[in-house]
Parts: C-alpha cells; sequence; structure tokens
C-alpha cells in the first residue's frame, strides 16, 4: 500500500488508524469522527438507556449515528452501543469518499470500514493467542466492513469464550453487532459444537456475509471470506 497517507487518531474512547491516498481525507474522516462522537454524547445524554441496554431499541430518525447504531442492533439482537465503533467507522469512510478519495479505511478499535480502488491488508488481533497477528485478510471488494469479537482479550462486553469470532458485511456497523452476538454464544466444553452454534447464528443474520471462529484451537468458518494471507507479526 505505498503512496497513501495513515494517521493514528485518538478521541476520547475512539482509538483508529486512518488509510487514503489524499491527505485531505485523513482530516475530513477526523473531524467526521469528531462530530458523529459529540452527536452521539449528546444523544446519550437524554437517552441513557440507549447506552446501557443490551436488546434492540426503537430507532430513531436523528442523529445518524444513534439511528444506524438502532438498525444495526435491531438486525442483530443486540443493544445498540454494540455497533458504535463500526458506524462511527461506516461515517467516517462514506464522509472520505464524498470528499473525492479512492482509498477510504478507518480502523476503530478493531473494526474495520473500507472502500478502496486497490487491494487492502489487514490483520487479525487476537490478543496474545498464538494465531494473533500471524493471518489476516486481504480486502478485494468493496465495500466492505469486519469485525472481531472476543471473550479472551478484548475491552468490550463478551458473555462468550472465543479467542476470536470475526464477522463480514458491507458495512462495519452491522459487522460490529454481529460480531457481538456471535462471540456471546461460542462457549462450553464442545468445542466443535460451540463453533457450529455460532456459525448459526451469524447465518441466520440479514447482511452477514461471512464468519470465521477460532475457539480452543479450532476454527470455523461460513460464507464470503476473503483471502486469508500470512502476515509478520512484527509489522502488524
Amino acid at each position: 500500500m505505498g503512496n497513501l497517507f495513515k494517521k493514528a487518531f485518538t478521541y476520547k474512547e475512539t482509538q483508529c488508524t486512518i488509510i487514503s491516498d489524499k491527505e485531505t481525507a485523513i482530516k475530513i474522516a477526523i473531524e467526521s469522527l469528531k462530530r458523529n462522537h459529540k452527536q452521539l454524547e449528546k444523544y446519550l445524554s437524554t437517552n441513557p438507556k440507549f447506552l446501557y441496554t443490551l436488546k434492540p431499541v426503537p430507532v430513531p430518525q436523528k442523529p445518524l449515528v444513534a439511528k444506524l447504531m438502532a438498525e444495526a442492533a435491531e438486525k442483530a439482537s443486540v443493544g445498540p452501543m454494540a455497533a458504535v465503533a463500526g458506524v462511527l467507522a461506516d461515517l467516517a469512510v462514506n464522509d472520505m469518499v464524498r470528499g473525492g478519495c479512492e482509498v477510504a479505511v478507518v480502523e476503530d478499535g478493531g473494526e474495520v470500514s473500507a472502500v478502496s480502488n486497490l487491494p487492502i491488508d489487514v490483520a487479525l488481533a487476537a490478543g496474545d493467542e498464538p494465531l494473533s497477528k500471524r493471518f489476516g485478510f486481504r480486502l478485494t471488494d468493496f465495500p466492505v466492513g469486519l469485525a472481531t469479537s472476543s471473550g479472551r482479550f478484548s475491552h468490550a462486553l463478551s458473555f462468550g469464550d472465543a479467542e476470536a469470532a470475526t464477522v463480514f458485511c458491507k458495512d462495519a456497523g452491522l459487522a460490529d453487532a454481529a460480531a457481538t452476538v456471535v462471540g456471546n454464544v461460542v462457549k462450553g466444553e464442545d468445542y466443535k459444537a460451540a463453533i457450529e452454534h455460532g456459525l448459526h447464528v451469524a447465518k441466520s443474520i440479514v447482511g452477514v456475509e461471512g464468519v470465521l471462529i477460532i475457539y480452543k484451537g479450532l476454527v470455523g468458518t461460513w460464507g464470503k471470506i476473503p483471502l486469508i494471507i500470512k502476515v509478520d507479526p512484527s509489522t502488524s
């Protein structure tokens, strides 16, 4: 990915990596992330249930960030905050594309939203697990969103024990919400059955295109998975 601009950006709870072929698009993404974060904070101040519930809520019309979060949560049957990182990434990428760039990638806390005219390689991070950052995916079909939930290393709430449950969709908001619910169900002593349950749940969510689950050294996949590539962990 030569000749591309890359910038790490932190704003409150948001920790992002932004990549684009235009430096101006990086600035657009940062402005988008800040604006939508502030709009969400304002909405949460008068709608606290939106922040704490683990179940879908009625979809608000405004602000757009809350609307998209609630829509994704409804599809995946989880609380709207399960989609926050993915939706913020999607909105930033959409703003970048409107700004005229051809490569727009935003990684927000492990959730990735991307539109590109070039292949984009991403590493799968799973904490200190042996496979972490040793393999990843080559993204070639855009737009794409991917998200990973883990019961082992993530700071996000998970009721499961999977090392990683990675979901692929057209947008990162739905991938984020879906990865949460898939990750929640992968648990128990029957490792194969746990993975099969996770794959079944992923299949049931409209809009999920593919899923990869790592649990207790076993790997299960379903659907459309990007090309899996080997990654040098020292460069991830």
